[in-house]
């Protein structure tokens, strides 16, 4: 349960703290005093996000904090498995600073809003003005029969596998319309792979051809100086090699008595003996040049093949070209291979469909079985509120098709009259009745769920008089099993409460901001006598209020 509540800094709240008992809790204020507001700070510690409109002194920062005795509601394992300190009296802290950036802290260890909210849902529920509305929802609906039904793993189960199938469903789907594309270009890949496999392409290719025809090109002219440098080194008359041949003799001769002239021996003797074999190479060389016409007409016609290629397919080397060559070949074998790949992830998403079949038609089970309860127990709320002739019912719908919560629609259907057709809440139901409707389906929400508190804003939006003080007695009846807190303007309600708040403005001359009191026996007399009587407190209000009190 909610044991205090400490906020600084937030929208008209300068600095408020204020306890909070067991059992049913009444807040009252006069309106504008600030009893939403308390809510939005309320709904902040829970999970909500937040900016800095939040701020009520932009230049510092807004903290909201509530201590919660959460000792008999075996939360020790949500502490434990998000490695979180647990205490019987756990504080969960929200912090805003002035550039709208927050931090929460459960028991001052840091934590995110999604686990915040995690939190939060186990330990209060809110039920804002606006929940009246949203009760002709079907989906609210339906979350209000699965909270009754209480098979929340199962559910946790079901959209695990749920998750999992429109993933499948989505692969199936893209492959089979990448199938569609691929078996349309498969010719054309077909024909690019062909043209490219029966060239017989290599790597080094383009470069060797390029260099022989170079070569033909220009055989004449290398055929020529090379003749004419074997012929310059070797041929007759004074040749270099001739007159090497000489200057060797020469050294020859004087080498017995003149020591130096034995090195320039040798080394004459390495240079005769190179130029004899260049000499000999450049004839060599010259002979094997040939000018053939017909392998330069090959070569031209094998470069203009692969210069072609390079053309069509935008790229500068065989190596690209063998690339593309290997990667049309990958599309033809995705090709014939998408068939068997679209055969198996259609097995494994109709073995997922029937396991999802199977949870959907376990959870419409359970929905079924507490239905004929939920439809008793709202009927018997509507009839102690004041409606005696009220029926009741849940009409279920398959949907034939997965929905994040199942295979089922569901819709409220009801009269508050004898012999009147059953419709849809949102078509017969007054504001009043809805009202009345949404406490019946609270208060039995109350009894299956574990919940420490439940917080009402004006849940009694719509009734009166004798009506009043009956929906006050099931929300002290409610109060018996969890704490309820609940803001009204109604006095009838108002005086059910075991402990009574009072939201109020208090103004300086500088500023205004909102506050909240407990209210002593005395005091709270006089406000249910205002709200009896408005402003002006007569003493029959007084000894009104003295009763309802009673």
């Amino acid at each position: 349960m909610l044991k205090s509540l400490r906020i600084q800094n937030y929208a008209i709240i300068q600095q408020l703290d204020i306890s909070f008992n067991e059992g049913l809790s009444i807040i009252t204020g006069e309106t504008g005093a600030g009893k939403s507001i308390l809510l939005g700070a309320m709904s902040l510690i829970l999970g909500q996000r937040a900016d800095t409109g939040v701020l009520k002194d932009k230049s510092k920062k807004c903290l909201i904090e509530g201590s919660f005795d959460i000792s008999n509601y075996d939360l020790q394992n949500f502490f434990a498995t998000n490695d979180i300190d647990f205490d019987a009296l756990t504080i969960i802290r929200r912090e805003i600073n002035e550039n709208g950036k927050s931090r929460a802290f459960i028991n001052d260890t840091p934590v995110n809003l999604n686990l915040l909210k995690e939190l939060g849902l186990q330990l209060v529920d809110i039920h804002s003005q606006h929940e009246n509305l949203a009760l002709s929802d079907n989906i609210f609906q339906l979350k209000i029969i699965d909270s009754i039904a209480s098979h929340t793993d199962l559910l946790n189960e079901y959209q695990i596998k749920f998750r999992q199938y429109n993933k499948l469903n989505a692969d199936y789907n893209n492959l089979i319309e990448k199938s569609k594309q691929a078996k349309a270009d498969f010719d054309y890949y077909s024909f690019q792979f062909e043209q490219l496999f029966s060239a017989k392409l290599s790597e080094n290719e383009q470069t060797d051809l390029e260099h022989e025809l170079e070569v033909l090109t220009h055989s004449e002219e290398i055929k020529t100086n090379l003749t004419k440098t074997s012929q310059l080194l070797s041929g007759d008359g004074n040749t270099i090699l001739n007159l090497v041949k000489e200057s060797l003799s020469a050294t020859q001769q004087i080498s017995n008595f003149f020591e130096p002239s034995k090195n320039l021996n040798q080394r004459l003797t390495s240079i005769y003996i190179e130029l004899k074999d260049i000499a000999s190479e450049a004839e060599n060389l010259s002979e094997s040049i040939e000018h053939d016409s017909s392998q330069i007409d090959k070569i031209n016609a094998r470069l203009d093949l692969i210069y072609s290629f390079q053309q069509k397919h935008r790229v500068a080397t065989v190596k690209e070209l063998l690339d593309l060559q290997k990667s049309f070949e990958q599309k033809l074998l995705e090709i014939n291979n998408s068939d068997d790949q679209i055969n198996q992830l259609q097995k494994e998403l109709e073995s997922c469909k029937e396991n999802l079949q199977n949870l959907c038609n376990r959870i419409t089970k359970n929905r079924q079985k507490v239905t004929p309860q939920i439809e008793k127990q709202i009927k018997a709320v509507l009839i102690e509120l004041g409606i005696p002739n009220a029926i009741f019912k849940v009409d279920f719908q398959n949907t034939n098709s997965f929905t994040p919560l199942g295979c089922d629609k569901v819709t409220f259907l009801f009269t508050a009259n004898k012999n009147s057709d059953l419709q849809d809440i949102s078509k017969v139901a007054s504001g009043g009745e809805m009202s009345r409707l949404m406490l019946a389906i609270k208060s039995i929400i109350s009894q299956s769920k574990d919940l420490p508190t439940i917080i009402f804003d004006e849940i009694d939006a719509g009734v009166s008089g004798d009506i009043a003080d009956k929906m006050g007695n099931i929300l002290r009846k409610m109060s018996a099993n969890m704490q309820v807190i609940n803001i009204t303007h109604l006095p009838q309600i108002a005086a059910k409460g075991e402990s009574h708040y009072l939201v109020y403005k208090e103004s300086t001359s500088k500023d205004t901001f909102t506050n909240i009191r407990l209210l002593d026996k005395n005091e709270r007399i006089r406000e249910i006598a205002k709200m009896l009587s408005g402003a002006e407190i007569t003493e029959t209000a007084l000894k009104n209020a003295e009763e309802l009190l009673h």
